[in-house]
């Protein structure tokens, strides 16, 4: 199979999976499409990262955390937690966006939607910089959680 037929292959799988577990989001819009559609592209990085990353697993703290905690402050875990909360198209509950629940591809490399339907670079976010991991792994979290983060530790 040529090279061309594959890509256009992918890019109508990772639509389709994107529409199944999301319809309400359109891929005009640079929207929030969760991990799953990176995965399609990108199956050797998405396996290493529901692997091995620690972020991709992330909600799990949430729901230890929660005892004794109120609805308010467990909603400011989401920001760190979850993919895009409080920005279009991302996390808002686990029944309207499941796909959305644990700490994702985007939230490194923003909102997949654009790069999903172009497939060019340009369109997704590729050189991280430490003050993209300090959004979350501020000085103040990483003393609390006694935590080291490592930029890419473990993500690809």
């Amino acid at each position: 199979m040529g090279l061309l037929v594959r890509i256009l292959l992918l890019t109508a799988v990772t639509t389709l999976i994107i529409s199944m577990i999301n319809p309400s989001v359109g891929l005009s819009e640079n929207r929030y499409v969760g991990s799953a559609a990176c995965g399609g592209c990108h199956p050797n990085k998405y396996k290493n990262f529901i692997t091995y990353a620690k972020k991709s697993k992330s909600f799990e703290s949430i729901k230890k955390m929660r005892k004794g905690l109120t609805e308010k402050e467990v909603k400011t875990c989401y920001s760190c937690h979850t993919t895009g909360y409080g920005r279009l198209g991302g996390f808002e509950s686990l029944e309207k966006t499941p796909h959305l629940k644990y700490a994702g591809c985007e939230v490194c490399h923003g909102p997949g939607g654009a790069h999903v339907k172009s497939m060019r670079r340009g369109d997704i976010k590729t050189r991280m910089k430490i003050e993209d991991c300090e959004v979350c792994h501020t000085l103040e979290r990483v003393t609390a959680f006694k935590y080291k983060p490592m930029i890419h530790g473990g993500a690809h």
